[in-house]
């Protein structure tokens, strides 16, 4: 018994165990083969059945099943493998297209591309990876950019000269912070007043909040650096508001210090009645000229929907007289709706204030919205836009045309 033990652990360790090395056998098999060739039967004493032998036959099953499991995953892996070079083939042919494919692809992304269902979802998903990439590049480009200009600003600052010349801007530059601050300091005291009316907080959503401060922050900052500013109140302004958060956001422990006046207080309760004019584009009043009497208010507010009468409407139960900017007087408006938003009106306001003059104040309104400046009156300029609205009408265009050329004959014999 012992000689055939030997025997079958000869014949493992010489053919069985090299050919299972050779292809790439699991370890679970060399543990099945020294079982088989270390089985408990074979290690009993002399006592156990000399009849009892071993099954050979089971075993060749199970190393051919091991075998054939294992020519199975090659196989899946080389179709997968094949499948992934036809799709970045694919994807290279589409590159040299001109479509929006992404440079550099990872095999995952490779995997849910291929399992798109449709061609269209692919396009988008290969979109979608193209626009990311493009976005990692600019972020790299940026850090990198940002990265030489501070290295180039420590340079410049480590020579002499530049040293002194940045001193010297700091100087001049918290010289004329002081010199804006006592002209608003003066302002407070001896200034006109402007209000911005702060109870529109439940007309807006927080965006839109948080949009209308930052208008009235870069407002201030305006005012505070012209040369005659408004003394600013915001009235209606609670505290632990929208408005207020918004506010401490932007300023932090500059709010406390902030040259302006903060109320809680409706600005009717400030200001007598008769001297406060409510500026709103629904107003059917058209603002002539600039008063410096008069107290101007501006609601607060910024909504994308653009909810028309709300400010005439609070204007009007107040009692208070309203006035509009005369945009389509001077300006030959294209486009969009006639609000603007509250640093424009700052400019347009303070121009107003100091010389008097629309045109140059109505130079701060957006190019895009006009298409230039009046130059002729206003009634020659309604005919020449009945004669054009005749035209693309097609409505009496023998009596347009006869008209037109009586009036240049006319113009031709003036000369």
């Amino acid at each position: 018994m012992q000689s055939a033990n030997m025997l079958l652990k000869k014949i493992v360790r010489s053919s069985v165990l090299p050919f299972a090395a050779q292809h790439g056998m699991k370890k679970d098999f060399f543990l099945l083969t020294r079982t088989l060739s270390l089985s408990p039967c074979l290690k009993q004493d002399n006592s156990c059945n000399p009849s009892e032998k071993l099954d050979l036959d089971a075993w060749k099953k199970v190393m051919k099943s091991g075998l054939q499991e294992e020519v199975n995953e090659t196989v899946s892996e080389h179709k997968e493998f094949s499948t992934l070079a036809a799709a970045r083939e694919i994807l290279e042919m589409w590159r040299l297209a001109g479509r929006s494919v992404p440079e550099n692809i990872s095999e995952e992304q490779l995997k849910t591309f291929m399992e798109c269902p449709s061609k269209s979802a692919k396009k988008k998903y290969l979109k979608y990876l193209h626009l990311k990439e493009l976005y990692k590049k600019n972020e790299k480009r940026k850090m990198e950019e940002k990265r030489e200009r501070r290295l180039e600003s420590q340079e410049q600052a480590s020579k002499p000269d530049e040293t002194k010349r940045n001193s010297f801007i700091c100087l001049w530059a918290n010289s004329m912070d002081r010199a804006y601050s006592w002209r608003v300091a003066q302002s407070m005291v001896f200034g006109q007043p402007l209000v911005f009316d702060m109870s529109y907080e439940k007309d807006m959503s927080i965006r839109e909040v948080a949009n209308t401060v930052r208008q009235i922050v870069l407002s201030e900052g305006c005012n505070r650096k012209s040369t005659d500013p408004f003394h600013i109140h915001f009235c209606n302004l609670k505290d632990d508001s929208l408005y207020h958060r918004e506010f401490i956001k932007h300023y932090s422990k500059a709010w406390d210090k902030l040259l302006v006046t903060v109320t809680d207080q409706c600005y009717t309760e400030i200001f007598p009645k008769e001297k406060l004019i409510y500026l709103t584009a629904d107003s059917p009043k058209v603002m002539k000229t600039f008063d410096h009497d008069k107290i101007y208010i501006v609601g607060s507010m910024v909504d994308k929907s653009i909810k028309t009468g709300v400010s005439l409407a609070r204007a009007k139960r107040l009692g208070l007289e309203t006035a509009a900017l005369p945009l389509e007087k001077y300006l030959l408006w294209n486009t969009g709706a006639k609000n603007l938003t509250l640093d424009q009106m700052m400019h347009i306001l303070l121009t107003l204030k100091d010389t008097g003059d629309w045109k140059k104040a109505l130079e701060f309104v957006p190019k895009r919205k006009y298409c230039g400046f009046v130059s002729k009156p206003v009634h020659e300029l309604k005919k020449t836009l009945n004669l054009i609205n005749t035209l693309k009408l097609g409505k009496r265009q023998e009596e347009v045309r006869k008209q037109f050329a009586k009036n240049y004959s006319k113009k031709l014999t003036q000369k």
